[in-house]
């Protein structure tokens, strides 16, 4: 009898135990960038279907209650001189610093928050597949610091949608950092790339000995 009892309450046990468990959070990784890029998917590209509208942008953030769209709250965090917050999280005043261009900017007006791997190129390469949900996530992503980033205007409407094969910084100085941030977004996000944008990314990769690469996996 106890023997069954005792059955029992290892058979219930194990039928809770998966309910009672969570997912191990992913652990970031630290690349070579040369090593990086052999990581990376390569496939053919498609952009049927797109429309920039699948991917919800600018949601309310990572703080909900603050007033302020991802695009603000990425504003403030990467400004070197804080701006002012006034209603509706408008910001006034403050400095930032366009790596793209180099080039100190002064307000917040005159910036765009580009997406590393543009929204277009992110749907070329796997996002067409995903759901409205995880389309959204991507767009807002404030979960790895090189997902979104603070530049000028005219820097980002000149690479407006085209990937490493076709646009690279103009600063040449940061060209490493930036094929580093294009390869870990694609990494975390387990979006492939094509065969000019790998010989592209391989290319530049061969000239930054020193460079590495971090990414976490997204959620």
């Amino acid at each position: 009898m106890l023997r069954s009892v005792l059955r029992g309450l290892v058979a219930v046990a194990l039928t809770l135990l998966p309910l009672t468990l969570t997912a191990p959070a992913h652990a970031a990784e630290t690349l070579p960038l040369a090593e990086a890029v052999t990581r990376l998917s390569v496939d053919t590209e498609s952009r049927d279907g797109y429309n920039r509208d699948a991917f919800r942008h600018w949601n309310a953030g990572n703080i909900p209650d603050d007033g302020c769209s991802t695009r603000n709250e990425v504003l403030l965090s990467e400004a070197v001189e804080a701006p002012t917050v006034g209603p509706r999280c408008r910001l006034s005043g403050g400095r930032w610093w366009s790596y793209y261009d180099q080039v100190w900017v002064l307000s917040a007006s005159s910036l765009d928050i580009d997406h590393m791997v543009p929204l277009a190129e992110s749907w070329d390469s796997g996002a067409s597949a995903w759901s409205a949900q995880r389309r959204e996530a991507y767009a807002n992503d404030q979960g790895a610091a090189t997902s979104l980033v603070a530049v000028t205007a005219r820097s980002n409407r000149s690479k407006a949608d085209q990937d490493p094969a076709q646009w690279l910084p103009p600063a040449a100085e940061v060209r490493c950092r930036y094929v580093a941030e294009w390869i870990g977004t694609k990494l975390r996000w387990s979006l492939t790339a094509d065969e000019a944008e790998v010989t592209a990314l391989r290319e530049t990769a061969n000239g930054c000995p020193g460079q590495s690469v971090t990414y976490e996996l997204a959620a």
